[in-house]
């Protein structure tokens, strides 16, 4: 699957808009990451804890955006955005979307000129 944040992929030809797509997770603070987290605001730093929250959220949102692109039959999502937002007390939710599209390579790939042998 080609990913783009851009409003098209770089070096592909889109054939065929498919739909928007999209995933979303929502995840809670942990109360040991945020003990840890407050000891840490103290002395300064970034919150690790929260960062690796955030690149998990970040990753199974995208997975999932990913999933249903693939059951709609596309093979690239164009014009990704992130965006987040305030569930409840302590519960985030991070939302991905993009459009599913059907892309096709400008050029034929070029034969490779050191080939194996």
């Amino acid at each position: 699957m080609l990913l783009s944040n851009l409003e098209s992929v770089p070096g592909h030809v889109i054939r065929r808009q498919i739909d928007v797509v999209y995933g979303s997770t929502v995840r809670s603070k942990h109360v040991g990451r945020d003990l840890l987290a407050s000891l840490k605001n103290i002395v300064g730093g970034e919150l690790t804890a929260y960062t690796e929250l955030l690149e998990e959220s970040r990753q199974e949102a995208m997975n999932r955006m990913i999933e249903k692109a693939q059951q709609m039959g596309a093979n690239a999502i164009v014009g990704i955005r992130f965006s987040t937002s305030n569930i409840a007390q302590g519960a985030s939710e991070l939302f991905v979307y993009g459009t599913a599209v059907v892309v096709e390579p400008l050029a034929a790939k070029l034969p490779d000129p050191f080939p194996a042998g």
